[in-house]
């Protein structure tokens, strides 16, 4: 056993690039692991520097100085966020409020409803099935009020934290991006002389994941504004509210999109009932989901469909599992993290073979 043992470290590890990247591998998920919650600003303000990253790039191309490009960016950043917050925040705000005035009607007209099954269908639905749900519905509904009572109290904590969060990150985005030559710089200075196996790997999932937070924001964006144009248009109430969640849903590959169809249906449905209002509601999100995954992802991602669906519905669940929002966002690129490890990995053929010269050179000399 121990010679099997010994025989697989020799075939897999004897190759000093392989050991440099398995010793990186395990220190940045023990990292990840142990200090994820604290690191969420950091990676907050790293994925915000990806995203100008190019914008800072193609002035760059245009002949200005870096330090100057790093500010236009950053100032353009500011204004927008901010405009973000001044004028689409309130609106959420205020559709988030008239919708938790209208929960009571909402939830009155869901008991109707689920009274008038057993007489609709006698046969499949009976009264006591139905006195169980609804004493479900209420269960869940008196746990709800609680977490918003709790999260009414934790609300002078959370603000603090927020912003906190809102003088750091900017900070952290402005010096990612104009020292960011220096950074490299000081976590390469770490690496040992046979790292070529590390930074084959870095090089690929740095562009992987530069294309890929890009894509997304993107994506989410277009969504988001496609959806509010047609519900707007059709209109559906809590608009902005239906479409940022529909938009926010593209960072669940495949699952958000089913997971959000309930919102939207119910919405539609408590405002017009099964009418053709209602129908119009649906067929137009069916539409923009099937442009969404057919047209846009396609053209975003292209680099990265190579991914088969069930590989992305594991790294949703492992890393979602994890890090919980975090993982489920970068469910993808760590996926081709883990793919180009894979495919970087020497195999027992290629490790004998390049330690071969080696050997043979070293009793030559």
């Amino acid at each position: 056993m121990f010679t099997l043992l010994r025989e697989w470290y020799s075939r897999h590890f004897s190759n000093p690039q392989v050991f440099v990247l398995a010793a990186f591998l395990v220190m940045g998920l023990v990292v990840l692991v142990l200090a994820g919650q604290l690191l969420a600003p950091l990676l907050a303000a790293v994925i915000i520097a990806y995203l100008l990253e190019w914008a800072v790039h193609a002035l760059e191309q245009r002949g200005l100085p870096r330090l100057l490009a790093v500010t236009l960016c950053f100032v353009l950043f500011l204004g927008v966020m901010l405009g973000v917050v001044l004028v689409v925040v309130p609106i959420l705000m205020q559709q988030i409020g008239q919708l938790v005035r209208e929960l009571p009607r909402m939830i009155l007209e869901g008991q109707r409803m689920l009274l008038q099954l057993p007489e609709n269908y006698p046969h499949m639905v009976t009264e006591d099935q139905v006195r169980e749900v609804m004493g479900a519905l209420r269960a869940q509904s008196i746990v709800l009020g609680q977490r918003v009572l709790n999260l009414t109290l934790m609300s002078a904590m959370q603000m603090i934290n927020l912003l906190v969060y809102l003088i750091i990150v900017p900070l952290m985005v402005f010096f990612l991006l104009k020292d960011k030559a220096l950074i490299l710089a000081w976590f390469a200075s770490f690496l040992p002389r046979d790292s070529g196996l590390v930074q084959v790997v870095w090089q690929e999932v740095h562009v992987r994941i530069s294309s890929y937070v890009r894509g997304k924001f993107i994506e989410i964006v277009i969504v988001w504004g496609v959806t509010y144009l047609v519900f707007w248009m059709l209109g559906l109430n809590y608009a902005l509210l239906i479409s940022l969640l529909v938009g926010l849903s593209v960072l669940i590959p495949l699952v958000g999109a089913i997971a959000v169809t309930l919102p939207v249906a119910l919405v539609a449905y408590f405002q017009w009932g099964f009418s053709a209002p209602f129908i119009h509601v649906m067929l137009a999100y069916t539409v923009i989901q099937m442009l969404d995954g057919n047209v846009l992802v396609p053209l975003l991602f292209s680099e990265m469909m190579n991914l088969h669906p069930l590989a992305i519905i594991v790294a949703v669940i492992i890393f979602g599992g994890l890090w919980g929002l975090w993982g489920v966002f970068f469910a993808i690129p760590l996926a081709t993290l883990v793919n180009a490890v894979i495919r970087a990995w020497p195999s027992g053929e290629v490790l004998e073979q390049s330690s071969q010269p080696c050997h043979q050179n070293t009793i030559s000399s």
